[in-house]
């Protein structure tokens, strides 16, 4: 059903996490599980609650491997309530009474000294929800560093209400819930040296083609991921994040995320895209789920910036607005995915290096208050937008503000601002959260920002503002987006992991988000031959030299990238190098 009266708003809970990190003594132990060989033990865990209810919690766990390798681990320690593990994954885990044990799994057993393994779980609690004191790692009793108590966890913010029934709206579906992390992409980074620090943080899952519903060979369908949320909630509040991606003629100003469907395939994308995937979301198995859908990335904002008579006009975006099949694809999908009752459609609105500017903004408000009218759709079928995904726009800049002067000149002056009113992410998703409440959208509508590749840490980071002497070396000098120029947004070179992803970071925001997941490729550095309809974009090229979308700069781009969506583990790599805050 659709939501027709406002709901209540409830007090928006960022996540609660406690974490106790605890260092191993060496000692000598016979591996369980494996070889009978003696080797020196060790380990460091990091133990952290990542979401907290008044009935559960759900819990990552990572170990560090400090001694001798070994070919598989066994992981323990005891709970000091009544806590009880209803679900896990990437290990196997049992409990007998408070006693818990978690072996690896068979992908993740090898551990080299220094290598790393994660895994997660949610567990029923009832009361003090101490972080374990004690972990064992293949029967070696790990030490505490400094003398801490790891039991006492930092003190967290209350827990939120009892959930909502099933299929009922919240005002925030983050707040009090976990998020849905995805196997497939878990596995990927798990698999990547350092990657299991991140590999299970939340992430998008891609309906980036017809196929990808029922799954892309032997990968999981839009039912497979679902049933595994289902395992990973055990009765709990849980957010599962899908990208809705398949429009007609997409994104018809970047070849490299042209897709299946040619611009006329409007029929198409209803019947065999749209409808298949609200009846899954339909079904009554999944309706304590919360079913947060991105809608339709790099689409809308085209109709207004990239469309004759712009200088960044293309033929492909002229062909697009002409033939309406943008804005009804977008209506169809509001309407029909927001029909279902436990699902949250948030539009894709871009970034603040896209239309951040005042001839943008207002005109970009319009387009989508005309989308989500079209088709049967009404703006109560948007819950509200999403900005930067899968872009780079810093969250916040916090060595310069659009107010500035600098030797009687405003920032706004800047070649790298050039005139617009934004400088980050936040502050420009807080006023396009106004701009859309003035042209027609509810009230209550709430902003997610896309931080998974928008850190911009490593040695290069500025620790304070730039030098006074222009108003160019102001900015240049403090600013943390180090990109060549705000229009580049094909596997940014210095990029890295931002703030993780969390419920209720500021005043309108109702999350952090990793809708792009950490890894996957934006575009080929190259042309390469496929059966997807993805092009080759010379933004994707470290050679290219630009285009009017970026004022004629080099692209940025890493070399040697794969499809856009493919795994890039250079990139990966350089994420994790350059996350903010470090990892």
């Amino acid at each position: 059903m659709s939501r027709t009266t406002a709901p209540p708003r409830r007090a928006r809970t960022a996540l609660l996490t406690a974490s106790a990190l605890i260092a191993a003594a060496a000692g000598t132990a016979t591996v369980l599980n494996g070889p009978a060989s003696a080797a020196a033990a060790g380990c460091t865990v990091d133990y952290k609650i990542q979401t907290s209810w008044d009935s559960g919690f759900t819990a990552n766990v990572s170990v560090t491997n400090t001694g001798d390798a070994v070919s598989s681990w066994n992981l323990q320690w005891s709970f000091a309530g009544n806590q009880r593990v209803t679900q896990g994954w990437n290990s196997a885990i049992t409990q007998t009474g408070a006693a818990v044990s978690a072996a690896n799994a068979a992908w993740n057993g090898t551990l080299a000294t220094g290598a790393s393994a994660s895994f997660g779980f949610n567990a029923s609690a009832t009361g003090t929800n101490a972080v374990p004191a004690v972990f064992k790692l293949n029967g070696v009793t790990c030490g505490t560093p400094g003398g801490g108590d790891p039991s006492t966890p930092p003190p967290t913010d209350p827990p939120p209400t009892t959930p909502p029934p099933a299929g009922s709206k919240v005002d925030n579906p983050y707040a009090g819930a976990g998020v849905y992390v995805n196997p497939e992409w878990s596995a990927k980074a798990a698999a990547e040296p350092g990657g299991t620090r991140v590999s299970n943080q939340p992430t998008g899952v891609w309906l980036d083609r017809i196929a990808a519903i029922e799954g892309v060979g032997a990968g999981m369908g839009l039912r497979d991921h679902l049933d595994e949320a289902l395992r990973q909630a055990a009765g709990g509040p849980l957010v599962v994040q899908l990208v809705i991606y398949n429009l007609p003629g997409r994104d018809c100003s970047a070849l490299a995320s042209n897709g299946e469907l040619g611009p006329t395939e409007i029929d198409r994308y209803k019947s065999e895209y749209i409808d298949p995937i609200a009846a899954i979301l339909g079904d009554s198995k999944y309706a304590s789920l919360r079913i947060v859908t991105t809608v339709e990335i790099d689409s809308l904002p085209n109709l207004v910036t990239n469309v004759t008579p712009r200088a960044t006009a293309t033929p492909q975006c002229d062909v697009m607005k002409a033939n309406g099949n943008y804005v009804k694809g977008v209506g169809y999908a509001l309407n029909h995915l927001g029909a279902v009752s436990n699902v949250y459609n948030y539009v894709d609105a871009g970034h603040h290096g896209w239309i951040g500017w005042d001839d943008n903004l207002g005109p970009s408000a319009q387009m989508f208050k005309e989308a989500a009218t079209a088709e049967g759709s009404t703006v109560d079928k948007v819950h509200g937008f999403i900005v930067n995904t899968a872009n780079y726009g810093a969250t916040k800049e916090n060595n310069f503000t659009i107010n500035d002067n600098v030797a009687g000149r405003s920032v706004r002056e800047a070649k790298w601002v050039d005139w617009n009113r934004y400088v980050d992410e936040q502050s420009f998703a807080q006023a396009f959260r106004q701009q859309a409440v003035s042209v027609g959208f509810r009230s209550d509508i709430g902003m997610l920002i896309d931080t998974s590749r928008n850190g911009w840490g490593g040695t290069a980071r500025p620790a304070g503002p730039g030098a006074q002497t222009s108003v160019d070396t102001y900015v240049d000098g403090g600013r943390y987006d180090r990109r060549i120029h705000l229009g580049n947004w094909c596997n940014q070179s210095g990029a890295g992991l931002g703030e993780r992803p969390r419920s209720a970071p500021a005043a309108g925001i109702d999350a952090y988000v990793w809708m792009k997941p950490p890894g996957e490729s934006d575009g080929a550095s190259k042309e390469i031959p496929n059966d997807q309809g993805k092009g080759f974009d010379r933004m994707c090229d470290p050679t290219y030299t630009g285009n009017p979308r970026n004022n004629n700069n080099l692209s940025g781009a890493l070399p040697d990238a794969p499809l856009s969506g493919d795994w890039f583990s250079a990139q990966f790599q350089e994420l994790l190098k350059n996350a903010y805050p470090a990892l």
